[in-house]
């Protein structure tokens, strides 16, 4: 909630006179609960929740890496609530394709754990611990082998020096979801987080120019 590009994000909105939500997960950031205890479809309910009880017509949702993959997903569940999305480096099926490209020996040693640590140099650690019973749920909520049945406007911004999500998993999406409003914007030196000044500059154009457009068809 209190990441660069939200904060940014909410200060560009306010400016126009629109209004912003900016929230975190459960058991992420400021929000309570156990982290270890969720689940990819307890935190599409949170954006669900969101949408139901927070916000007043159609959105459009910004979401940066597993946040990507969540705004999909809540995207799909309440279509109706969505205008546009943007998506940062979006982390569909993040988790089950990172875990299936493990050796079999890997595998059957996190199934055997029960837990699985993921690699990443966003954790102070080195890497996440993950239950394994979280990569299984996630399976449910997998995306990129099917026709993604979403018909809003959407954005895509991935950096090709991303060593977390691959920029590919971007085209993968632009390929699946039905929606012909597609533009996917590739930062040749861009990393994962995308939060380099003209990172940011560029995403806040991004959704300007989507409230610009939705306003005219409006």
């Amino acid at each position: 909630m209190n990441a660069q590009k939200a904060v940014a994000l909410e200060d560009f909105c306010k400016s126009l006179g629109h209004s912003f939500i900016r929230f975190d997960y459960t058991g992420c950031g400021n929000s309570e609960g156990n982290i270890k205890e969720c689940t990819i479809g307890k935190w599409k309910k949170d954006v669900l929740s969101i949408l139901d009880d927070v916000s007043e017509g159609p959105q459009i949702l910004v979401g940066s890496s597993m946040g990507g993959w969540l705004m999909l997903l809540a995207t799909i569940a309440r279509p109706e609530k969505i205008a546009a999305l943007v998506g940062v480096a979006p982390a569909a099926d993040h988790f089950v394709t990172v875990f299936n490209q493990l050796p079999l020996e890997e595998k059957k040693a996190a199934e055997e754990k029960g837990e699985w640590k993921l690699a990443s140099k966003y954790s102070e650690e080195g890497f996440y611990t993950l239950p394994y019973s979280f990569i299984k749920e996630a399976e449910n909520h997998c995306l990129l082998n099917s026709p993604i049945p979403i018909t809003s406007p959407v954005r895509l911004i991935h950096g090709m020096k991303d060593e977390e999500v691959p920029w590919h998993v971007s085209m993968q999406i632009a390929d699946r979801v039905l929606s012909t409003d597609v533009d996917v914007i590739l930062r040749k030196h861009g990393l994962h987080r995308m939060s380099e000044k003209d990172d940011m500059k560029l995403l806040v154009y991004t959704i300007d120019d989507l409230i610009d457009k939705l306003t005219t068809l409006g």
